[in-house]
Formats: C-alpha cells, sequence, structure tokens
C-alpha cells in the first residue's frame, strides 16, 4: 500500500442540494443537540441533511478520550444534561424521521459511562416517535455488561459498536479501547439477540488481508452488520493517511464480507458508521 497525499477523484463530496439540509441544521440549532456529523466533520453531511437524517451525539461534545483519528474535542466534559433524552425526542419528531441514529462521546468520568442517559434517550425518543427505528452506535463502557445491558433493555433496533481498524493497529489508532474488548462488547450483543453492528476505517496502514481476518473476528462474535469506510485525515494534527483505497478494493472486500455470512455491508470510500443505517433494520 503507497501513501498519497492527494484526494483521488473518488473522494468528492456532494454538496446541500435542497432545503432540507437548513430544516436540518435549524432544528439542531434549536433543541441545543450536537451531532457527529459536525464534529466528526462527516464527509456525508451535505447528503445526509439534504434526506433529512442526522446522527445525534448525546453526552456532549467533549470526549474523554483522544484516538488519534476522531476529530471530536477531548478533555473534560461538562455536567450531563439531564433534559437531553427529551430534546432528542423532541428533535426526531419535528424531523418526522423514520430512522434515528444516536451516538456518543465516551464519558469514562461517570460512574455509569453515561449508560443511563443512554438508555433514556433511547426510550423517550420511542415514546414521542413510536414508528421511529433506532439504532444506537455505542462505547465500549469498558466491557460492562450491566451497563451494555440498560441499553438492550431500552431495545433500539440496531446496536452498533465500532472495532474502527485492524487488531495490529488498534493500540496506534485507539486511546483507550482494545480490539478484544470491542469483540467482547459485540459478542455479547449478539448472544442477546440484538443485531449487531461494527464499522472501520481504511487507509490507516492495514494490509488486504488484516482487514479479512477482522471479518472473521466479527463474524465468529456474531456480528451481522459491517461497515467499510475511507479514513480522512481531519486535521493535521491527527494521524496522516497512510493510503487511499480504490472503490474496487471495497468492492472486492464486501463481497468477501457477505460470503462470510454477514447480512449487510456498505464499503466504499465516503461509507461512515451511519451511512445509508436506515437500509440495515
Amino acid at each position: 500500500m503507497q501513501a498519497s497525499r492527494r484526494k483521488p477523484d473518488w473522494l468528492k463530496i456532494n454538496l446541500p442540494q435542497s432545503g432540507r439540509y437548513a430544516d436540518v441544521r435549524k432544528t439542531i440549532k434549536k433543541y441545543g443537540l450536537n451531532t457527529i456529523c459536525t464534529s466528526g466533520k462527516c464527509p456525508n453531511l451535505g447528503e445526509c441533511w439534504d434526506k433529512g437524517t442526522a446522527t445525534i451525539m448525546i453526552l456532549g461534545d467533549i470526549c474523554t478520550r483522544a484516538c488519534k483519528f476522531c476529530a471530536v474535542k477531548t478533555g473534560k466534559p461538562l455536567d450531563v444534561d439531564i433534559n437531553e433524552p427529551v430534546k432528542a425526542a423532541r428533535s426526531v419528531k419535528t424531523l418526522k424521521l423514520k430512522h434515528c441514529v444516536l451516538t456518543s462521546v465516551d464519558r469514562d468520568d461517570l460512574p455509569d459511562k453515561g449508560a443511563e442517559i443512554w438508555a433514556e434517550t433511547v426510550i423517550r425518543i420511542k415514546e414521542l416517535n413510536p414508528h421511529t427505528t433506532i439504532e444506537t452506535l455505542i462505547p465500549d463502557f469498558d466491557g460492562n455488561e450491566e451497563l451494555l445491558q440498560k441499553i438492550i433493555d431500552a431495545a433500539p433496533d440496531v446496536i452498533s459498536h465500532n472495532l474502527e481498524t485492524v487488531k495490529r493497529l488498534t493500540p496506534q489508532i485507539r486511546s483507550k479501547a482494545k480490539y478484544e474488548t470491542s469483540l467482547k462488547v459485540i459478542k455479547y450483543l449478539s448472544d442477546k439477540g440484538i443485531n449487531s453492528k461494527s464499522g472501520i476505517m481504511v487507509g490507516l496502514g492495514e494490509t488486504f488481508d488484516e482487514v479479512v481476518m477482522l471479518m472473521d473476528d466479527l463474524r465468529t462474535a456474531g456480528c451481522k452488520i459491517l461497515t467499510i469506510g475511507q479514513y480522512l485525515q481531519p486535521t493535521p494534527n491527527h494521524i496522516a493517511v497512510a493510503e487511499y483505497v480504490h472503490p474496487d478494493v471495497f468492492n472486492e472486500w464486501k463481497q468477501i464480507a457477505l460470503n462470510k455470512g454477514f447480512l449487510y455491508v456498505e464499503s466504499s470510500p465516503l461509507v461512515r458508521s451511519s451511512y445509508n443505517a436506515e437500509k440495515h433494520i
């Protein structure tokens, strides 16, 4: 894999085309919510907001971890907003979302890692939006099964937890999370009958075969849905891109993953965890 500094043509980003983009932005601002779309500098922000979808990020916008790929702010988080679950539920109703994706920063500063707010947010959204399906993209909660069970008991339709990268690169890329802990989380979810999902970035220096081995690890853990996308360096302070992977390689990985038994696979350069998430139900 050779490094490349210039982005290839296949990484061109679609700009907003409709008034729906403005509606989403207005609603998010009205309720004082955060989104991973903006905090994470997602390349699909324009396309997704145009469709009226956004990934709501709860528990603030400051993460207690400092992963080398992530654009979310890191440091000492502010106090938890106990009204956030209701605000999130109202925003989903205002936007008339058929499918909602929730994620959060890591809150290692809290005794329950934020699990209570997580569960309450899912419950409130379901109460106010009974026909809306929900995906939760959760942190690892340090593998604590009691905390994971709180999310399961709130009954979202899909629970996702990202491996982010292959086993060899995990210590270099993720600040605290461990590859084995993430697999433990996914296995616990799968064993409880949850539609489990995970995602990774490529272009960080992994090999083709390492990605295939990661697929095997996920399938052993019972993972059903997989997303694979290109890592894009958010700022000069983050880890550099090792390679811009060609779309043909993404297509090859997708076919391999489907052959291994994944029920749904999103694999292309601009794919992110919540991209086309409504199709994963």
